[in-house]
């Protein structure tokens, strides 16, 4: 039985089935592969008119002036192969458009019966939770959670005696003060060294006598003895 008696003629099915057919309607992914098998029927239609159209173009061309009824009765029939490929053109359109919006509808249907499915899921999971338990639990969590804290706390306060810290700065700084004073009386308790100025006197040539630099050398001497002195 070829596709167009199977699309068009029903006859070969039972009494039964059909019934069953008019009573339920057929069903999505059956209508969908009726309508893909008339897609692929009317798609080689199209290709055998395209065919014969070519065909006429030639016994057009091959009569010409010739055999001018000839080449009419063949541009005559091209015409009516194309008139039948612009209408199988147009109904593929209305099928392709039929057949896509039965495929959404048939993907929405098995969408809302999977998020349906999920659903009754939802509630007998939560028909199994009590509230009030799980308050419950959150509170027990919530003191657990302190008295976990508490004993960190205690765990890391340190052992041993504790000082004030501003006191210990308080001291640091008198320590630094009774420092500086003993340098200061250290210092004040340190004799003097004299500071004597031989006057100047004039020499002709412009360097200083011999005389003078022998009184002060003396006076250099007597200097750093009294720094030896007192350093030891």
């Amino acid at each position: 039985m070829s596709k167009m008696s199977r699309i068009f003629k029903g006859g070969s099915r039972s009494s039964s089935s059909s019934s069953r057919s008019k009573k339920s309607g057929p069903s999505p992914q059956e209508a969908i592969h009726r309508l893909r098998e008339t897609e692929e029927m009317l798609t080689k239609k199209q290709e055998y008119l395209e065919q014969k159209i070519e065909q006429e173009i030639a016994i057009a061309k091959k009569n010409g002036t010739k055999n001018k009824r000839a080449a009419l009765q063949a541009l005559k029939r091209k015409k009516r192969h194309e008139q039948q490929l612009s209408q199988i053109d147009g109904t593929l359109s209305t099928i392709e458009f039929q057949r896509e919006a039965l495929e959404n509808a048939s993907t929405n249907t098995e969408v809302l019966k999977n998020m349906g499915f999920a659903a009754k899921a939802i509630k007998g999971v939560h028909q199994n939770m009590d509230i009030d338990k799980i308050d419950s639990l959150m509170q027990d969590i919530t003191e657990q959670q302190e008295v976990a804290q508490e004993i960190c706390d205690a765990i890391s306060r340190p052992f041993g005696d504790t000082f004030d810290e501003d006191e210990l700065l308080a001291e640091l700084a008198e320590l630094e003060k009774e420092e500086e004073e003993e340098r200061m009386k250290e210092m004040a308790r340190l004799p003097r060294v004299p500071s004597s100025k031989t006057p100047s006197s004039r020499v002709p040539s412009g360097a200083p006598s011999q005389r003078t630099k022998s009184k002060k050398k003396v006076e250099d001497d007597s200097d750093m003895q009294r720094l030896s002195a007192w350093a030891t």
